[in-house]
Order: structure tokens, then sequence, then C-alpha cells
């Protein structure tokens, strides 16, 4: 993998690598493109990866290697402090219960020390807490140049900071973001960039299509309202009706949501090209969209007549006149080749999204349709552990426009048929019997009773999440406490916590724990050595069929005469499976054993692509071989 990461930086081009767990694909990207001696831009998936990277692993090697690099670290701007929301959060009138006078005493603390105003530096701060979107900016409401703190912002110092450094770290989210709006400094970046790395790789489409569409919720609506609110009665009292602004915000924010009703909690509604959503009367909608877009334009007028006061009302009225061309863009048809939908919660959520970021990546990223002379040599490395299940790795490539990339797999080099077993139950409960949870909880806990905990439940809903997370207290709740492993579920704490307190296991004489999970946890999770010992997957991870993104891309191949299943749903459940087993053999001294609840694995044809698409672990034909396995990991 590094010869070919070498080549590809030397010659110029587009390579995707799949490396299988234990490859070291970190090293065998970053030390090429350290030796090369270019500027470097590494994009990696998450903000705690991002960390990683910068604080372990680039240090680490930097010095092994002696180079005089300059790294540099920069996230989107909500994950650092703004100085000057900071000032106005302690005479914010929607601030939180007292709990959260004294987390902002120890954020304005911290704020007098901090060199980078990085949040995940200050120690003790949830990161769903409701003070963060108090003391952070968006780029809706930063002022930019005429902010009072624009100099000491450090937001601009990570930007300056980047814009000097040989080695910048990134995340998708923020490179995506900036592709849409060209606002996060990435501008100026890449041109002088002349190697680039995603690592990570498989969630850039998904993260893509998030940023490449529009959208529009109520929830935005009502933030706004609050910063009108706020900002009026601070700076320009008496001035302008503040009140009636904000209620006419407010009244078309809760129509819109009324217009919808109470009866699809959770649910995401189709959005035919025009007209209303799925179920939803179309008076009523297009009447409220109208209303949210009046109440927007009024906003408008009244911040144009105060705008000279201060910066803060010409960020508002920007504010104001883009939510008012988001509503008029709704209130119109869809875009072609894009899907339009409705998240439904307390809140609404509208958007519009491409399918895919193929279009994107070819025409504004690799500018393969552009006679652009900047992006002649430059070297694109895509690389994750999954990127398909098929030799050309088309999973990842088409979505991603990476037609023409080079291609190369590089398998794992841990001894799968030794370290690990694969089990899948014969005589279980289908995936759509009400009793099906139960029985997942009911076999994971008689694996977490012998080994003490050492267990990752992965479910695929927050229904089943629920529901195995009570049975498997239940199940476990009559063994002596001093035994008994600790449940922890998704939700109920911060997720680094959770990790944090599994990776502990049995550690200062206590039991293990069990840790029942969903979603982010099937990826990026990594507990090495005794602390995980048995993971068990709820069902086959297939997308939900009824999701509007989805469908369209089903029906999209359908029109194309190709066939949905075979082509979408089965290679990403294949991937998303990869995704999951691969969190039970992370060092070549690890051992353990994966059992998959969903019998469609052994029933139906197709789970012979979904098992082939697994590491080759050694197969458990009973209940008796699964006990003894589990057994002999003690």
């Amino acid at each position: 993998m590094a010869l070919a990461v070498a080549r590809t930086i030397e010659d110029g081009g587009v390579l995707v690598v799949e490396a299988g767990t234990g490859v070291g694909k970190t090293f065998s990207y970053l030390v090429p493109a350290l030796l090369s001696g270019e500027r470097v831009l590494l994009s990696t998936a998450t903000k705690t990866l991002q960390d990683q990277l910068f604080g372990r692993d680039l240090p680490r090697l930097v010095e092994a290697l002696g180079l005089p690099v300059r790294t540099a670290l920069l996230k989107g701007r909500g994950s650092y402090l703004c100085l000057h929301r900071l000032h106005q959060a302690r005479h914010d009138p929607s601030l939180p219960e007292r709990g959260s006078v004294r987390a902002l005493a120890k954020i304005e603390q911290w704020a007098l020390a901090t060199r980078t105003g990085d949040l995940a530096e200050l120690p003790g701060l949830d990161e769903r807490s409701p003070l963060i979107p108090l003391v952070t900016s968006t780029r809706e409401n930063c002022l930019g140049a005429q902010c009072p703190e624009f100099k000491p912002c450090h937001v601009n110092l990570a930007r300056r900071e980047a814009l000097a450094a040989d080695l910048v770290v990134i995340n998708h989210h923020l490179f995506f973001a900036d592709l849409a709006v060209r606002e996060s400094g990435m501008a100026e970046l890449l041109p002088s960039v002349r190697v680039v790395v995603f690592d990570e790789a498989h969630q850039l489409n998904e993260t893509g299509v998030q940023f490449l569409g529009s959208q529009l919720g109520t929830g935005q609506a009502l933030d706004f309202a609050r910063d009108l609110l706020a900002t009026g009665l601070q700076q320009a009292r008496g001035l302008v009706d503040w009140s009636a602004l904000v209620a006419g915000v407010e009244r078309g924010a809760r129509e819109l949501r009324l217009a919808v009703g109470k009866q699809w909690p959770g649910a995401k509604l189709r959005w035919p090209h025009a007209g209303a959503p799925e179920g939803v009367p179309l008076h009523p909608w297009q009447d409220a969209l109208d209303m949210l877009q009046a109440a927007f334009e009024q906003a408008a007028e009244g911040l144009d007549t105060v705008s000279e006061i201060s910066p803060d009302f010409v960020r508002l009225h920007e504010r104001a006149t883009q939510l008012a061309e988001r509503s008029a863009r709704f209130a119109q048809p869809c875009a072609l080749a894009s899907v339009r939908w409705v998240d439904v919660g307390t809140q609404l959520r509208l958007v519009e999204s491409p399918l895919d970021i193929a279009e994107a990546v070819r025409t504004r990223v690799l500018k393969r349709d552009a006679q652009d002379a900047e992006s002649n040599g430059r070297a694109w490395i895509f690389t994750s552990a999954t990127l398909g299940d098929d030799p050309r790795l088309r999973w990842f490539t088409e979505p991603c426009g990476l037609d023409d990339a080079e291609v190369l797999r590089v398998h794992s080099p841990f001894d799968y048929a030794s370290q690990a077993a694969l089990y899948v139950p014969r005589t279980f409960p289908k995936p759509n019997d009400p009793a099906h949870s139960g029985a997942v909880a009911t076999l994971a806990a008689r694996g977490a009773r012998v080994l003490g905990g050492r267990t990752l439940v992965l479910t695929t809903t927050l229904r089943a999440l629920r529901i195995i997370g009570d049975v498997l207290r239940q199940q476990l709740e009559a063994m002596d406490a001093a035994e008994r492993p600790e449940v922890l579920v998704q939700g109920e704490l911060p997720k680094r916590v959770l990790m944090d307190r599994f990776r502990e296991g049995a550690s200062a004489g206590r039991a293990g724990c069990v840790l029942v999970a969903s979603a982010s946890f099937w990826e990026g999770f990594d507990a090495p050595g005794d602390a995980l010992q048995l993971v068990v997957i709820d069902k086959l991870p297939f997308p939900p069929p009824n999701d509007p993104l989805v469908e369209a891309r089903s029906q999209r191949l359908e029109a194309q005469g190709r066939n949905a299943f075979g082509e979408y749903s089965l290679p990403e459940a294949a991937v998303a499976l990869k995704q999951g087993a691969g969190r039970l053999i992370r060092r070549e001294s690890d051992q353990g054993v994966l059992v998959i609840c969903d019998t469609r694995l052994v029933a139906m044809g197709y789970g012979k692509r979904l098992i082939a698409a697994l590491p080759p672990m050694r197969r458990l034909d009973g209940d008796s071989d699964f006990e003894a396995a589990i057994e002999a990991l003690r």
C-alpha cells in the first residue's frame, strides 16, 4: 500500500485502497506523504479521529522520521469557542437552567487559558450540552471581519496555522461544507496542496450529500428568532418591534409543524417533485411555507433599518434573507437528479439532496470536466478498511465519481481462522418477529455471564436498542453484584464516556461491560485486547427501503435496467456488516466470537455473498459449539 501511495504521489492521479484491519493503513499513507516533501491535506471521518491522527499518530511518525514538518489541525467553526458569542451568552434570555450558568462560568475561566479554543480540550463538557450552540458560531451568525473579536478569533487562528502548515488534518464534514459554500478557509488552502488523502473514505458519499443539497428546519427558524430577539433587545431596544417580528417567525414555524400533524413521529416523509409531502394536506402546508417566508422577509426589512448600528444586525439581515430564499425554494418543485423529504420530530427538517456526490467530485473536486491547470499532477488517495464487496469496489467508486481510479485491495494480515469464530443461530426468531430482540438479548446475556461482560451488541434500529438493553439488564440482575457486568446503552451517556468505560472493562477488580449500541458504534469503535471478545449483531443491516434517499437511488437503478437489490441494497449491507464485524479483532493477539442473529444469512441465497464479505473466520455449527467457543475465551 505504501508503495502504491508513493507512486501516486509522484505521478499524480487517483488511487482507491481498501486496506483490511491490521494493515497499518495510517502509516502506509502517512510515511510516503511525509517523505514526499509535498504539502498534504488529510481528511478523516470524525473529529475524534482527527484528534487521534494529530495528537498521536503524526507526532510519533514525525519524530521517528526526523522531519522538520509543520502540522496543523483544522475543524469546523462549531468546534471552536466564539469569544463574541461567549460574551453575549451571559445575557442571553434563553440561557438554560442554573446548572448551565455554572458550566458557562467554567467555559469563561477556560477561555482565559486556552490557546486553540478547541472545545474538545475542555474537560467535562458534554458534546450534547445546550450551551455549545450559545458559545460557538455558525456560518449564518458569524460576523466575520466586522466582529469585535476578529483579531483573537480561534477559528481565524486555526485557519492561519493551516495555511502555514506542511500537513493539515481536516474532516469530511469540513471538506464538503467548504465545497458547498467556499467559506471555511479551504478555498485558500486546497490550491496550495498537491497531495490529498481521504481516510475512512467509505463515509464520503453520505457525508457529501448532506452538504450538497439544501435544508430548512423549524429549529433553524427558532434559533434565528432567539438570536433576533436577544440582539434586538440588547442593542436596539425600542427602535423596532422585535417581539412582533419574532412572533411572526415562531408562528410560521409552528404552523409548518402543525401542518404535518402528530401521526408521523420519527418518520421521513416522501415529498414528490411538487406539492406537499405525502400524507400532508396541500393548502395548510403551502400556506405555512408562505407564512414562514413572509416572516423572514419582514424580519429582513426590520433589520435593514438598524443595520448601521452593529455588525450583528448586518449578519442577522443576511440570515433572514437566506432563510426567506430557502423557504421560497422549498415552495417550488424539486431539482432534477435530487430527492426531497421531510424529517419529522419535535421539529421539522426539510431536505433536498442529490442522490450521490459523483458529479460534484468529477467537476468540483477532481475537475475532470474542466480545463483547470491547478488540478494537473495532483495526487488523490482514498482509503478505508471497507469500500465494497467486489474487485472494483464499485459500491464506493461509482457514487463517488471515481470509476477510472486505480484500485488496490490489501487483505488483513490477521489469522482470522484461529483468532475468531462466526456463529449464525439456525433456530432463532425471524428478524420481523416481535420476539427477536428479546432472543438477541438472551443470547448476549449467556455470553456475557461467562465472559464477565466483554460484549458488544450492535443493533440496526433504536427500538431494538432499547428492548435489548432492558432485557439484558433483567437477565443479568440475578448475578452476584461483584460479578455482574455493567450494561451500557447508547444514548444514556455521552459516546466518549461509553467508550472509555467499556474499554476499562474488568479493571480494578470490577466486572466488565456489555455495550448495546447502534449507528455510529458499527464503525470507529476500537476496543482491542480482552475488553471485547463477543460481538452480537441483531439483524443484517440492509438500508431501510422506505427511506426517501434509498428509494430514489433504487428507482434510478431500476430505470437503468439494473437490479436495485443486487447492486445497491446488498452491497450496502455487506459494507455495514464488514464494519460491524471489524469491531471484534483489532490486534494479532485478539480472540473472539461474532454472532449474527439473522437466519437469512444461512437460509437465503444472497447470504453466501454477505458471508464472503466477512473476514474468513471459522464457522460454529450449533449452540454447543457456541458455548464451547465462549468458554474457551474465559
